[in-house]
Formats: C-alpha cells, structure tokens, sequence
C-alpha cells in the first residue's frame, strides 16, 4: 500500500455524475497499488471527464480536444518508469481522437486508457457522441441521432489490443479491480467505463444500466478472441462488465532495443553537436 494517500480536488462535475465514482476509484486503486503521486501522469484531453488530471493530485497534462494519446504515448516513451493514464470521455477518444485510438492499439504503448463513456458530449451541452444510441434525441438531433454507435471494445478486441475491458462506474469494487489490471498491464490497456450523465442523458442512467449490467462468469476465458467478440457485441437487454480480452504481447518499448535497455530516454545524456547537425540540415 501506498503511504502518501492521493487527494481529489473540488469538482465541477454535477452532483450525481458517475465521474464522481470513476475518480474515487482511481485514486483506490493507485493507492493500493503503491504507486505515488509523482509516478504518476494523468493525460486528457477536453470534456468534462478530461477535468480528472485537475483534480487528483498526480502529474498531469491537458492538451487538445481529442490530442489525449500522443502526449501520453510520448511521456511513456520518453520516461518508461512514469506511470501513463488517459482519463478522458467518450467524445473525446473515439471522436475528436478516433483517429490516435487506432493507432496507438497498433503501437501497444505502455499506457493505460480509461474512458468515461457517458454516450454523450455533456460538457458542449448535450449533442451525441461516437457512442451514443441510434434515435437518441438531443437537443442538437431533435429528431434523433441518425448513426449507428460505435462499439469501442469490440473495435479494441478485432484491431488486435492486448487489453480489453467494460466497467460501469456504479460497481466501484469491479471497478478498481479492473483499473488496477489494466494499469499492471505492460502494453496499451483499454477499459470502457460506462458512466450515467445525470443531467443530458435521462436514458442511460444509472436504474438503466442496474438492471442490465452483469459481470463475466469467473470461467469466462479472456484470451478468446471471439468469444471477446461476441461478449463486446451484448448490449441493451444484458450488458457484460469485466475484462473481455487479455492476450501478453510485445509492447512498444519491447520492439526497439535503445528503449528496451538501458536507462530512460529522459536519464540519457543529450548531444547537442549531433543535434546541431541535424538541425543544419534544415537551413
């Protein structure tokens, strides 16, 4: 255990907020997995639950509206003793940041990425997100949204990431079991939390997903690809929880000797003549 306890910051958040509990439960798990504060980096990048590197006490970076992951990725390279976490929404990563979600599960960067997956965008007031459900109305889709929702774990799973898990932020115990086994995880480690907006999404709420949610029998076999495949596709009427897919495979650092050995990029010496030089290259 750790014996410098984390602390969370006054919030913004609406009284009620499922961030609340994805919150609580990171700083639990931190804690109990002894990792300290400045061990720790907390990325985001826009949104309400992007607010989490503002308020627990860890390093963090705030960047731009779907730009979470390449810093992330960037500090991990860099400083691989540094502990990586995205703490970002459902807008934010498969949206705006759609793009470096792809990419860095091809990476396999060592970093940790949770995502608050309330199926809205609650901090621009309540228009639909990658994830929100077909004929959803909002005030921006009075007529309903038109398109079919992502489904980000079972796109994880079929484009190859080692770590792949649906929590719901109503179970706090599940919840910090699964945060702590992705943290643990050496690779790039997904875990989707389904978080209730209390104040935009009166569908998904947290009677919705009570009566739906279910956790992965203990025999479940997580490194069955397709069986993680057809669990990623329940949804509506029976919503498994749980880690769906787990497979070890080489991470970024694993691939390239100069990162795998030796000291972090940040503790090596820096020649500056051979920066120069390259650099002259550029006149």
């Amino acid at each position: 255990m750790c014996e410098y306890k984390y602390s969370i910051s006054e919030t913004a958040w609406c009284p009620g907020c499922g961030n609340f509990e994805i919150i609580a439960a990171l700083q639990s798990a931190l804690e109990q997995l002894g990792r300290k504060p400045h061990e720790v980096l907390l990325a985001a990048g826009i949104g309400q639950a992007a607010k989490t590197p503002q308020y627990l006490n860890a390093n963090g970076f705030c960047g731009l509206h779907g730009r979470s992951l390449p810093p992330a990725a960037a500090a991990k390279i860099v400083n691989k003793a540094l502990t990586v976490i995205v703490d970002t929404g459902d807008g934010d990563s498969y949206g705006e940041g759609g793009n470096h979600f792809l990419h860095n599960i091809r990476r396999n960067v060592d970093i940790t990425h949770f995502v608050h997956n309330n199926q809205i965008y609650a901090l621009t007031k309540g228009q639909a997100s990658p994830t929100t459900d077909q004929k959803m109305v909002t005030e921006v889709q009075p007529e309903g949204s038109m398109h079919e929702p992502l489904n980000p774990v079972l796109l994880a799973v079929s484009l190859g990431a080692g770590f792949v898990a649906r929590a719901f932020s109503g179970d706090r115990e599940q919840l910090i079991t699964i945060m702590k086994e992705a943290i643990n995880y050496k690779g790039y480690a997904l875990v989707d939390i389904l978080q209730p907006c209390v104040t935009f999404n009166k569908i998904n709420t947290f009677q919705w997903y009570n009566k739906r949610v279910y956790k992965l029998a203990d025999d479940y076999n997580a490194s069955d690809k397709l069986a993680a495949m057809e669990k990623a596709m329940e949804w509506s009427d029976r919503i498994p929880t749980g880690i769906l897919y787990r497979q070890d495979k080489p991470s970024f650092h694993d691939k390239l000797d100069f990162l795998r050995t030796g000291a972090p990029l940040i503790d090596r010496p820096i020649d500056l003549d051979r920066i120069k030089s390259y650099m002259s290259d550029f006149k």
